[in-house]
């Protein structure tokens, strides 16, 4: 058993800015490319080959949907099928549901973390049921999910309440941020980080600007202080046509890190 990195090259379900499906290998390059270690903060030496194996990107970017996520639902069940963990790459968010779809075949009523500016939880974003904004809705309306707590909202309109009042999501809007929800959270658990989440300050490279997120600070403070068992997650949402001298590649980058860094 082992933790796997999978890159999901996908932003057809963009709504915005596509770019999203050329973040993978700029994350990967920020290992290489000689300007950070490959420490994470606690000490661990998350490096590829030794604490992760890197199985590369998965060929979807052509595909419809229904394809897509179909290739993506039965890799991931592959991967995670004999116990090993897996660190998704997107892509947009919308590679999260095929993805948490298959890990809630291995782990029935597993508990999920979202830092993230938006619900996405649209029942049907522009006439695409598929959109990067409905991926939660898509999973929470299959009854699977343990729990969905998010964290970092700051976008919610009227029909994203509904829907999160209607599948009992827990959300920490910004605007009355603390750390609180760390001590609520139940395992085993699958973190979902969409970069956006981050205020622009501290990402600029996404394809959604929504000032008033969290810092990177907080970011990590949240993820070295989850307590439960993690038995995946993804970072997605990085747009590298947006980034600024690879920036938030290397938010992305360290993000991944301090993410295996509690998995191992």
């Amino acid at each position: 058993m082992s933790i796997k990195v999978l890159g999901l090259p996908y932003d057809l379900n963009s709504s915005f800015l596509r770019g999203a499906a050329l973040a993978p290998p700029r994350i990967r390059l920020m290992e290489s490319d000689g300007s950070a270690n490959t420490f994470a903060e606690l000490g661990q030496d998350i490096r590829s080959g030794q604490a992760f194996e890197d199985l590369g990107d998965l060929d979807i970017m052509a595909d419809r949907p229904e394809a897509a996520f179909a290739k993506i639902r039965a890799r991931v069940a592959e991967i995670i099928a004999n116990g090993n963990k897996l660190v998704s790459l997107g892509g947009d968010h919308s590679v999260a549901y095929p993805v948490l779809d298959a890990y809630l075949e291995q782990y029935p009523g597993l508990h999920i973390l979202q830092i993230d500016a938006h619900g996405d939880l649209y029942d049907d974003f522009d006439g695409n049921p598929y959109s990067h904004a409905s991926p939660f809705a898509r999973l929470m309306e299959t009854g699977k999910a343990g729990s969905l707590t998010q964290v970092g909202n700051r976008s919610l309109n009227t029909h994203q309440r509904e829907q999160a009042a209607r599948f009992g999501v827990k959300i920490i809007e910004m605007h009355q941020f603390s750390f609180d929800f760390l001590n609520h959270l139940q395992g085993p658990l699958y973190v979902s980080v969409d970069l956006d989440g981050l205020d622009p300050a501290f990402a600029p490279g996404v394809s959604h600007h929504e000032p008033g997120g969290l810092s990177t600070r907080e970011l990590f403070y949240i993820l070295q202080n989850i307590e439960v068992p993690i038995v995946g997650g993804d970072v997605v949402e990085y747009n590298p046509i947006r980034d600024y001298q690879n920036m938030t590649a290397m938010v992305a980058y360290k993000t991944m890190k301090e993410l295996m860094a509690k998995m191992l």
